[in-house]
């Protein structure tokens, strides 16, 4: 069975982003609210549906949530834009696209404090979801407002369609 790697090394940031240490994927996700930075890229198609990724039941956060269409830590040593690009590769199988930057917040759970850096494309070229995802599809902007509180999507999802007005 698929699991997170629990001693995979993240940069600790603060609230501006600068890296101020480091610990594991574990220390980050056991209520410590160590901060720490994660990308999210959103992709829609030219109809202006949002791609959302299914997270598998055995993610460590989240799991069975639709999320957002690409989602993943910045690893020591790496730059946002860098870890962009790996995270599209690792999920989607693609890397020819243009990331608009749209905006920084800091998500706050139980578990976790994470420093987001929100992104967005638009790319009408093939989607091959990993092992790491338990698939995904394009949502009409009907069907997630319709969705949205119910449970069924990650709360970070929820914050960046409603917070930083995802569709407008």
């Amino acid at each position: 069975m698929n699991s997170d790697n629990n001693q995979e090394q993240f940069p600790i940031v603060d609230e501006q982003g600068n890296i101020i240490g480091s610990a594991t994927r574990g220390e980050c996700h056991n209520g410590s609210k160590l901060l720490h930075p994660v990308v999210h890229l959103h992709v829609f198609n030219s109809k202006g549906e949002l791609y959302l990724q299914k997270r598998p039941s055995w993610k460590d956060i989240q799991p069975n949530k639709w999320d957002t269409s690409v989602g993943g830590h910045v690893d020591l040593g790496e730059s946002v834009e860098n870890a962009l690009k790996r995270e599209v590769q690792e999920e989607l199988g693609f890397s020819e696209f243009i990331p608009e930057t749209v905006t920084h917040y800091i998500f706050e759970s139980a578990r976790e404090r994470e420093l987001v850096f929100v992104h967005k494309t638009i790319y009408d070229g093939e989607i091959h979801p990993s092992e790491e995802l338990d698939g995904g599809r394009f949502w009409s902007k009907e069907e997630i407002k319709e969705n949205m509180g119910k449970g069924i999507y990650t709360p970070n999802f929820e914050i960046d369609v409603d917070k930083i007005r995802l569709f407008q």
